[in-house]
């Protein structure tokens, strides 16, 4: 089984010709951690992914892998594996064969490799369609075959990039936990690029929140989310309101604003508003509110609270939150 070891980014940066995609970034993941590189398209985490991995190389900056600092060593020489969105499976070999392919490539004989290939394909419960082709099996099933054939050469690091993206919501769902399970069997960090706040907070110990080349934050899920370092963390996450006050910009959750219809019978009313949308979720209804320069103000309100007192759009509201759910935020970096 593959051997767990601490990743280290040194002040790594990366120029693409006069773009700076990664720009003198600090990170440590701890051995057996779960990290998510989380942020929009160009922030630069797919390539902070590439230069971990090797297929890109660092500008500037090191990389190292426990003790080694890899950063001019080549792929197969820095004890990562690398499993792409695309999967990348060969259309033509068997589950086994393709789970066998990089052993092969090291000059592994025959039966050892197809052994320790069965071994993977057990692990990922894929076993019984050793003999399929990728054309014969679903998306969950490719996948779970591009993880055994990722896992197979004893990675210290498993690099995944945005590998739940091409799966339907529900078996994204499924599958984000067993690979939170996977990981935690193995006790190898995982890094994975992601752009969906969801998956990150569901399968991480540490989020790293990326923004024009830059990490914004660093920290474990509920950290992160309960206390956005900077106004882009707490917008980009979702479920917070970003407010101006005299003293500075602040951040209060969604589901912490209470509404009073008409703007009355709230004598600690921090702001009025007018309600410009309401959409029904099940569980509960997402209010949109406007307020002078406060126009993205979104209030969660159960399904229980709005029947008991049923909102319109177009109604005057009275808008309050505890001075316990203020988080106030840090300019960003």
């Amino acid at each position: 089984m593959p051997q767990p070891a601490n990743l280290e980014l040194v002040h790594v940066t990366k120029r693409y010709g006069s773009t700076t995609a990664v720009d003198a970034i600090d990170l440590r993941v701890a051995a057996g951690e779960y990290c998510c590189l989380l942020g929009p398209s160009g922030c630069g985490k797919t390539s902070t992914l590439r230069m971990i991995a090797g297929h890109e190389s660092a500008s500037e900056g090191d990389i190292l892998i426990g003790p080694t600092n890899v950063t001019d060593l080549p792929p197969a020489k820095r004890g990562t594996a690398m499993m792409f969105q695309s999967y990348a499976l060969f259309p033509h070999l068997s589950c086994l064969d393709n789970v066998a392919f990089s052993l092969k490539m090291k000059g592994v004989d025959k039966t050892t490799r197809r052994a320790k290939a069965m071994e993977y394909l057990s692990l990922v419960a894929m076993e019984p369609y050793a003999a399929r082709v990728p054309a014969q099996l679903s998306g969950g099933q490719q996948q779970r075959v591009a993880l055994a054939r990722a896992l197979v050469t004893d990675p210290q690091i498993l690099l995944l990039d945005e590998p739940l993206s091409a799966l339907d919501p529900f078996l994204r769902v499924r599958m984000r936990a067993e690979l939170r399970q996977m990981q935690k069997r193995l006790g190898i960090p995982f890094v994975h690029v992601t752009h969906g706040q969801d998956e990150a907070l569901a399968l991480a110990d540490l989020v790293v929140v990326m923004n024009k080349g830059k990490i914004e934050q660093a920290a474990p899920p509920k950290e992160v989310f309960e206390k956005p370092a900077t106004e882009f963390v707490a917008r980009f996450l979702g479920g917070h309101n970003v407010i101006a006050t005299p003293g500075g910009a602040i951040a209060v959750r969604a589901d912490r604003l209470t509404l009073h219809a008409n703007g009355s019978g709230a004598n600690d009313t921090r702001l009025n508003a007018v309600i410009r949308g309401i959409e029904y979720q099940g569980t509960h209804y997402q209010v949109a509110l406007e307020n002078g320069a406060n126009t993205d103000l979104t209030a969660t309100v159960s399904d229980a609270a709005f029947a008991a007192t049923p909102l319109s759009i177009g109604d005057n509201v009275a808008v309050q939150w505890a001075d316990n759910d203020i988080h106030a935020l840090s300019p960003a970096p």
